[in-house]
């Protein structure tokens, strides 16, 4: 203890040998003099918090049995002030006594209101001050949120007491270290945090109000996304954010006051969905934002130095965000431009992303792009984000710098697909890694059908990524219960079957959109790189894939799409390497049998108002604008598949689904059966006569005769009667 003061020990000894509270608190008045002083250093300040006893303080702070001879407000003002400059030192602010004091001092700053502070606000200022400092490490951070600072915090901010900027800036902090789980499943809390911010910031003019834009977007991004969309009713803080947001936009200003806008923006965006910008049932708004995000974008990637783009990553990000959400919101067609409009928003989009290009390019051959500067690669991964989205709806743009980049992309995308499943098969701390292979992958299903970006696929190997990809999204979509240990299993045999979370949910639903995606790609990788599709072992390695696992996937609605994709894949790949496949292959008889569910169960009679009309299963309705071009692709590959391996016969007959055709047709109404439904069918079970005789037979009982007259079915006549 060489290095302390001589004052501060002399202090010290001072408060050891006091022999009661009243000599201590006497004392008390030289330390926070010593404190305020140069000569108390980290050391001293040690050595008075043991001297004084941190239970010493605690009872200034909360006991009422005090000596009367001062208000009980002058002990609590300084044991804060002593409080204040002992959480200065991280030793000290992170001390078990100061962190047991987080409750007390949230009670302080709670009360603020109360007519016993109004005359001493100083006392609500330190508390302030000490929770700031506690704040500032790893255990205070983690005390605070377990004692549910975060909603007091808020519940004070939304009332308006004193220094609420104080426990805003601390919401914020604890928002931004611990995220999604800085909330209660209750969203009271947040919804009253946010309306008084947001209304705040739609009624202020001044510099405060893009201040507030930053704090709004800090404390949004972190929110419970589904339970806050779920209890939006009756919340009219989006309708302040609009309004808010809307004035910004049309007013004249700078990057100072832009920047923070978009930033909120885009984080809106994130949580309300594209929805939110047409709040006021117009396009306005939509049309500005876009054309400012674009603009934006074509500044900042104008011809710079990669440093100077890079040192823009925040902003750039922000608008990349916006712009993803408005080009996918234009996809789905319920946006009505009228043509001057449609030209401006497209001129202004490949402006923008004839820039993004640019840059990209030069990323690609520059250094930065191995830095290992995490900021510098999550920007690098957003720009090839952003260029995917575009890419997945311009399909006939920039092809030849396109097909020059396509390997840096690959690169990329393949690289955060593999650290997705490296985090997945790991504890699965966090936060999971975002996979930019899945946002590409619209992209590379228009990709798989050009030529030379297909050449560039094969070459870099990324038929084995899109193999190990459908593996681990299946993992995902197909949801098991948890092994139970042995040990535990009679004891929890009567227990009911776990149900996925809502987290878990969601990533299935997320897989399963995946899952078909891959199979589009994949399908036209089969079908137009048939030579690959039969020998290499990738393609072997896929069709083993599917018929072992699409057996296994459970019948439900939510999967019909994924089987229904499976299946058609499987007959594809079926069809080229049909050289390979042994008679009675266990796994390739059961994949038959549930490939023939799928195409038997899409049509019936029996869910018809008209008991003569042939309709669309009711299973099927739902999904039907995914499922009918499979359905007859799937048909048209089983009629290719049955010559090459004609043993697959025997299962439309001993399942019963070519009998059940000819029956179900001799009740449709005759002039009413589709024209494509009806080839379809009949080109089926014409293949199925040519391979196998005993089908003849048992179309024959079943009146086909009949179906064919019926439905004038000529060619499937003449096979079964002759001319």
């Amino acid at each position: 203890m060489t290095d302390v003061p001589e004052p501060v020990r002399k202090c010290a000894n001072l408060l050891k040998g006091t022999r009661s509270d009243t000599e201590k608190f006497a004392a008390l008045f030289m330390v926070t003099k010593l404190m305020k002083g140069k000569d108390c250093n980290t050391a001293g300040k040690k050595l008075l918090f043991e001297a004084i006893g941190f239970p010493f303080l605690r009872k200034l702070l909360v006991s009422k049995d005090l000596p009367s001879d001062c208000p009980p407000l002058v002990y609590k003002s300084v044991a804060l002030s002593i409080l204040t400059g002992f959480c200065q030192e991280e030793e000290l602010a992170t001390h078990k006594d100061i962190i047991d004091a987080i409750p007390t001092l949230l009670e302080i700053v709670e009360q603020a209101d109360d007519e016993d502070y109004e005359d001493n606000l100083i006392v609500v200022s330190e508390a302030y001050s000490c929770l700031k400092s506690i704040a500032s490490y790893e255990p205070g951070q983690q005390a605070l949120l377990e004692t549910g600072a975060i909603p007091k915090m808020s519940q004070i901010y939304s009332a308006q007491s004193f220094q609420t900027d104080e426990a805003l800036h601390l919401i914020v902090l604890l928002v931004k270290k611990f995220g999604v789980i800085s909330w209660p499943e209750d969203p009271t809390a947040f919804h009253a945090l946010i309306q008084r911010i947001a209304l705040d910031m739609e009624t202020d003019h001044t510099e405060r109000k893009y201040e507030l834009c930053r704090i709004l977007a800090d404390i949004l991004i972190t929110c419970r996304r589904e339970i806050v969309l779920n209890s939006l009713e009756g919340q009219i803080w989006p309708e302040s954010l609009f309004k808010g947001c809307g004035d910004i936009l049309k007013a004249k200003i700078g990057p100072k006051q832009r920047d923070p806008a978009l930033h909120l923006i885009a984080t809106t965006l994130q949580v309300l969905g594209m929805q939110w910008a047409f709040m006021d049932e117009q396009k306005q708004f939509f049309l500005m934002l876009l054309q400012l995000a674009a603009i934006e974008v074509r500044m900042q990637m104008d011809e710079k130095k990669l440093e100077t783009t890079f040192k823009q990553a925040e902003l750039l990000t922000c608008c990349f965000v916006i712009l993803e959400q408005c080009i996918e919101y234009m996809a789905t067609d319920q946006l009505d431009l009228e043509p001057k409009e449609k030209q401006t928003t497209y001129t202004a989009l490949k402006g923008a992303f004839n820039q993004v290009l640019a840059v990209l390019t030069r990323v690609s051959q520059d250094k930065i792009r191995e830095n290992g500067n995490p900021r510098d690669k999550a920007f690098i991964v957003a720009t090839v984000r952003i260029l995917s989205a575009w890419l997945a709806q311009e399909t006939t743009a920039m092809r030849p710098a396109i097909y020059k980049l396509l390997p840096f992309m690959l690169k990329i995308g393949n690289e955060s697909f593999h650290e997705l499943k490296t985090w997945r098969a790991g504890p699965r701390e966090g936060t999971p890694p975002v996979d930019i292979l899945r946002v590409m992958m619209p992209a590379l299903c228009h990709f798989a059908v050009e030529d030379e970006a297909r050449r560039v696929l094969f070459t870099h190997k990324q038929d084995e990524v899109l193999l190990e990809a459908i593996e681990l999204y299946f993992s995902i979509a197909h949801w098991k219960r948890p092994p139970i240990p042995r040990a535990e299993r009679l004891a929890r045999m009567n227990e009911p079957d776990p149900v996925p979370t809502p987290e878990q949910q969601a990533q299935m639903k997320e897989a399963r959109s995946a899952i078909v995606a891959l199979c589009n790609i994949l399908m036209n990788l089969t079908v137009l790189e048939p030579k690959r599709a039969e020998d290499s072992p990738t393609f072997v390695n896929l069709l083993k894939f599917v018929v072992e696992n699409l057996p296994e996937l459970k019948d439900t609605p939510d999967n019909l799409v994924i089987h229904g994709n499976l299946s058609v894949l499987g007959l594809l790949l079926l069809k080229q390497q049909s050289k390979k496949v042994k008679q009675n292959d266990f796994s390739i008889c059961r994949y038959i049998q549930a490939t023939i569910r799928f195409l038997w169960d899409a049509y019936n009679i029996d869910e018809s108002n008209d008991p003569t009309a042939l309709v669309v299963s009711i299973a099927y309705k739902g999904f039907w604008s995914d499922l009918s071009e499979l359905w007859f692709l799937g048909m048209q590959t089983m009629c290719g598949v049955l010559p090459l391996v004609p043993w697959l016969s025997e299962f439309a007959l001993e399942s019963g689904w070519a009998e059940g055709i000819i029956k179900t047709l001799k009740k449709v109404k005759i002039g009413t059966l589709p024209a494509n439904v009806k080839s379809a069918y009949e080109d089926f079970l014409s293949q199925l006569v040519d391979v196998n005789a005993d089908v003849v037979a048992v179309l024959k009982k079943a009146d086909a005769l009949r179906v064919c007259r019926n439905h004038r079915m000529m060619d499937l006549g003449k096979k079964l009667f002759g001319d």
